[in-house]
């Protein structure tokens, strides 16, 4: 029996026990109804209560973490589940559960409705079967991949054909991709140091510092990661920080980088390890505490090449005010809803509303035409998000170079070979989805400063 089977056999193992009772099934009702109150991030309740459940077993641990995640993933599917079998009214949370693990085949209809007899389990476990017959792609689109209406069309507006093929893949659970650290190691010797830990790796199909750990394990606890020698990281946020440093005009090595939205560092520490901690990277964010990570971060790294200016209110500073029309390269990881990312953070589809998308461009556009007039003429913008949503990228990046009179560059400029797979039909926008890539879903965009442009 493979590690898979044997796992799977575990889990089956603790649903039926949690049917009608148990620790574990008060447990993952009580993380349920603390999650829906406000839809805040499952990956915090989670730590918070096994940091306090310490009865818990490491597959204890999984089985809640994956059973918490699937029931936001498929809470539109697991209600239409309960309503195909008769049930009327809103559900209880003990039927959603039952129902989940109906649905995802850890215990029979026969064992539901010995627990929940009022119940067509046999009907509900038809579901999908049922919703695959649904004619309207938004409908089909937001029962079966359990998105709220307005979500599921505007996908389905932006992407046509591919809308569900990307919405199944975001429902997905994420790789654990990791980013292997080029000022201490090379992605070989970190699968080697790994492997004698007894972990599998995988190297990434794009990135040449991306590894995919295939054994489940805690990331952080590594001794590797406590030395600096990787930090997770998504392959697809590994590939913007190459269209920085390889952009259309000369070499930042020695140059300086803006990185206007840095958050806690991940795309600025891939910045400077490519970089060869050369030149100089000006992170900032109106987050401080996030850059406070950013510096712990570097410090664990070695990254040396770093200066972070905190942006108050988004207020620009003095140091960042002088670099006006002299910045040779800006990443613009703009503010985003975050679509493309929804495999990690599922819950936040039902914190948003239709209005957040409009406000986000509103946002990102006022951001991404500040963070313009920092460039040097001949000088390279990368505009990147975490969605997949057109009125936050195609939409924001025509209207910043329309403003601002800069040129759209294609990424395959940048990309050489890889060019043709991660860009765009028509071959404007950087574009990677975790249907076709295995990546999050990110888009980017390269906007140059023309050489003549002296405004």
């Amino acid at each position: 029996m493979t590690d898979e089977a044997k796992a799977h056999a575990q889990d089956r193992r603790l649903a039926s026990a949690a049917i009608t009772g148990g620790r574990i099934r008060a447990l993952l009702l009580e993380l349920w109804q603390r999650t829906r109150v406000d839809w805040g991030f499952v990956s915090d309740r989670l730590s918070q209560t096994f940091r306090k459940e310490s009865w818990l077993g490491a597959h204890d641990r999984r089985f809640v973490a994956e059973t918490l995640y699937g029931m936001v993933r498929h809470l539109r599917r697991i209600d239409a589940a309960l309503s195909r079998g008769g049930h009327r009214g809103a559900p209880r949370d003990a039927q959603r559960l039952l129902a989940y693990f109906v649905l995802e085949g850890l215990i029979t209809a026969l064992d539901a409705a010995r627990a929940e007899p009022a119940v067509d389990w046999s009907a509900a476990a038809a579901i999908d079967d049922h919703v695959a017959r649904e004619r309207n792609p938004v409908a089909r689109l937001a029962l079966g991949c359990s998105l709220p209406d307005w979500l599921a069309e505007r996908l389905v507006a932006d992407w046509g054909s591919r809308a569900e093929p990307i919405a199944r893949a975001l429902n997905q659970r994420a790789p654990m991709t990791i980013r292997a650290n080029r000022l201490r190691t090379t992605r070989e010797a970190l699968a080697e140091a790994l492997s004698r830990q007894g972990l599998a790796t995988t190297p990434g199909r794009y990135g040449p510092d991306a590894l995919v750990v295939d054994t489940r394990t805690n990331l952080f606890a590594l001794p590797e990661h406590k030395a600096g020698l990787f930090e997770a990281q998504d392959e697809g946020s590994q590939l913007l920080a190459e269209l920085v440093t390889s952009g259309p005009s000369s070499s930042p090595a020695r140059g300086v980088v803006v990185d206007l939205c840095a958050g806690a560092g991940g795309k600025t520490l891939a910045l400077a390890a490519i970089m060869g901690n050369r030149g100089r990277i000006v992170a900032t964010d109106i987050d401080d505490g996030k850059l406070d990570e950013l510096r712990r971060r570097a410090r664990r790294a070695g990254v040396t090449t770093v200066d972070t200016l905190h942006l108050p209110d988004g207020a620009w500073p003095d140091a960042l005010e002088a670099r006006r029309g002299a910045v040779a390269r800006v990443l613009v990881d703009a503010p985003c809803s975050g679509v493309g990312a929804l495999r990690r953070n599922p819950e936040a589809r039902w914190r948003m509303a239709a209005g957040d998308i409009d406000d986000f461009a509103r946002r990102q556009r006022a951001i991404a035409e500040r963070a313009a007039t920092l460039l040097a003429p001949g000088g390279a913008m990368v505009y990147a998000t975490c969605t997949v949503l057109a009125a936050e990228n195609q939409a924001v990046v025509e209207a910043v170079a329309a403003a601002r009179g800069l040129v759209i560059v294609p990424p395959a400029e940048v990309l050489g070979g890889r060019g043709a797979e991660l860009t765009s039909d028509d071959g404007r926008w950087f574009t990677v989805t975790p249907d076709r890539h295995g990546t999050d879903g990110f888009f980017a965009a390269i906007l140059r400063r023309p050489v003549a442009d002296g405004g």
